[in-house]
C-alpha cells in the first residue's frame, strides 16, 4: 500500500463548499504521479518510453462529503494485475472516516501501433508490490 496525504483547495469545491465531483480524480491522479516518482522513476515513464499507459476505466464512489481545505490521506492498492493492465484502488479518508473510494484501470499499450502490451517486468514488480 501506499499513502500520501493531500489538501483540498478553495477551488476544488462546489458553491456548497463541497468537493466537485469531478476532482476526486485530479486527486486520485495526483496520488498516482507521486506514487511512481517515490519509485525513483519520474515522470519520463510517461513520456520517454516505447509504451503509453492510459486510464481506459474510472470509477468513484463518494461516501462521505469531502469539505474545502480538508486534509485528506489517501492510500492506494493495486487491485488487479493482468498480463496488460492493472487496477489501482484509492481510498480517501478525513477526520479517520472513509470519505471517497476511486478505481482506476490502466492498460499497457505500445505507442506506434497502439496494441495492448505486456506490462514490463521492473513496473509489474511495483505495482505488485503495492
Amino acid at each position: 500500500m501506499y499513502t500520501t496525504k493531500i489538501r483540498t483547495n478553495f477551488y476544488d469545491a462546489d458553491p456548497a463548499g463541497v468537493l466537485f465531483f469531478a476532482n476526486i480524480f485530479r486527486m486520485a491522479h495526483t496520488a498516482y504521479e507521486e506514487m511512481i516518482k517515490s519509485w525513483g522513476i519520474g515522470e519520463d515513464v510517461f513520456f520517454s518510453h516505447d509504451y503509453s499507459l492510459p486510464v481506459i476505466h474510472a470509477e468513484a464512489d463518494y461516501v462521505r462529503p469531502i469539505q474545502a481545505h480538508e486534509e485528506l490521506t489517501i492510500n492506494i492498492n493495486a487491485s488487479q494485475l493482468k498480463e496488460h493492465s492493472f487496477e489501482l484502488s484509492y481510498h480517501f479518508y478525513g477526520s479517520n472516516e472513509l470519505k471517497a473510494k476511486v478505481k482506476t484501470v490502466h492498460l499497457f499499450i505500445d505507442k506506434k501501433e497502439g496494441k495492448k502490451i505486456e506490462i514490463p517486468e521492473p513496473l509489474r514488480k511495483k505495482f505488485g508490490a503495492i
